[in-house]
């Protein structure tokens, strides 16, 4: 029997918090094991509990949403247990919000009036190690990183590091695929595919693949252009 996916809800809005509750808890394999009101909460319940995945509000009073992920993403936290991952849920779609989210280390950003079937799928998806991003902030966030200004982007001796196969998979990856699209776009398996990403992330400090679709827009390696597959959340 697989075990369920163990899921923290912090937000400072309590009918809020027994919302999300409700629909994460009506889908079977998925438990909610703590509520937080605010970021400070958040990082002690996660440190206690040890989920799978933190549901975190952005804004926050005191410690906000951001802070929140930043500690409990941190990599001196990550010895105590289990990883636990971060899907920010927002009523906004400000870029700032979304890339100070990222930075922190959340692996993947949601607008509160998503569909339940969508917060699910990205529950799952953050929880097996993807990203995922909201369409609705995506095209601001892109433009932001092409914007940003060269000195802002990776070194080319940090980009030399890539593999010609690790290069093709970070652009992949970028433009949205899974690992089995990546494996049938490069004719290997997936079990290659998953190898070259974890090469990926150590060589760029990376921590999931939400991040590696960012290292990717700020190094220049593809620039915010219509994506050559079918538009999609999932990173």
């Amino acid at each position: 029997m697989t075990t369920p996916l163990r899921i923290l809800v912090a937000d400072d809005e309590p009918l809020v918090r027994s919302g999300i509750d409700m629909l994460v808890s009506a889908e079977p394999g998925i438990d909610v094991i703590g509520e937080a009101a605010d970021g400070a909460q958040a990082v002690l319940l996660a440190r206690q509990l040890r989920p799978d995945v933190v549901l975190m509000d952005v804004r926050m009073p005191g410690m906000d949403g951001v802070e929140a992920t930043r500690q409990i993403t941190a990599d001196t936290f990550a010895p105590a247990g289990p990883f636990v991952t971060v899907l920010v849920l927002s009523t906004y779609n400000h870029d700032d919000s979304v890339y100070a989210a990222l930075r922190a280390g959340a692996s993947g950003f949601l607008l509160k009036d998503a569909a339940r079937s969508e917060l699910i799928r990205a529950v799952r998806a953050v929880a097996a190690g993807d990203g995922w991003l909201d369409p609705a902030v995506t095209k601001g966030l892109l433009t932001e990183f092409a914007a940003r200004p060269q000195p802002q982007r990776p070194t080319p001796a940090e980009l030399t590091q890539l593999t010609p196969r690790e290069h093709d998979v970070l652009l992949l990856v970028a433009h949205g695929l899974s690992n089995p699209e990546i494996a049938g776009r490069l004719f290997i398996g997936e079990a290659t595919v998953k190898t070259h990403l974890g090469r990926i992330y150590t060589k760029l400090d990376l921590r999931d693949r939400a991040q590696a679709v960012v290292a990717a827009y700020r190094a220049g390696l593809i620039t915010p252009e219509p994506s050559p597959v079918p538009p999609g959340r999932r990173l």
